[in-house]
């Protein structure tokens, strides 16, 4: 049985803990956010992205946004090659128009995800359907693990496809497809 002293003691211990955790969860919640004002962006000799941030020079960093099918103009997680966050881009007006491009460019380059504009063939084998679509890259095949995990809907209309390779396809708005179109699509949602 312990004694008072004891108990006291595991509680102290406990409490300090607690608000060290509190501390840490509360430093974790804050974000700190990059502006035209403290953060310059450049492109390096091998078309990467570098940032110099609050005096600090980052060499290598990636543009993650937060909702790539829907927004990619808002909450741009800046990252390191480590993929620590170095900051967050409230939304691309906070920088001048030439930062502003350097940074879509980018987001192109990392959320390249063709649309498909027309559904040419579908055929479906040992669970694995093989696809040739036009798309706004032109005609592609690609090939998709059957199952719902393969086939998204992000919004009520709007399906994004991953192929085998890991390769993204969107389809703008499912509804806007032909009666044959549909039902090729169907198989995979």
């Amino acid at each position: 049985m312990k004694t008072t002293e004891a108990l006291l003691e595991t509680e102290t211990e406990t409490k300090g803990n607690s608000e060290a955790s509190g501390r840490e969860l509360e430093n974790a919640a804050k974000i700190h956010y990059l502006t035209g004002s403290n953060a310059k962006f450049r492109k390096t000799e091998g078309n990467m992205l570098s940032v110099t941030a609050d005096g600090e020079t980052h060499p290598a960093v990636y543009v993650h946004c937060s909702f790539p099918h829907t927004n990619r103009t808002s909450y741009l997680s800046i990252r390191n090659i480590d993929n620590k966050e170095i900051g967050m881009i409230r939304s691309l007006g906070d920088f001048d128009e030439a930062t502003a491009k350097l940074l879509e460019e980018q987001m192109q380059i990392r959320y390249f995800c063709p649309e498909i504009t027309k559904v040419l063939s579908m055929k479906e084998e040992f669970g694995y359907s093989y696809w040739e679509a036009e798309t706004t890259a032109g005609v592609c095949r690609f090939t998709v693990r059957n199952g719902g995990a393969n086939a998204k809907l992000v919004t009520a209309v709007r399906l994004v496809i991953s192929d085998v390779n890991g390769n993204r396809f969107v389809i703008p708005d499912i509804g806007k497809l032909g009666d044959k179109e549909y039902r090729m699509v169907e198989t995979i949602m």
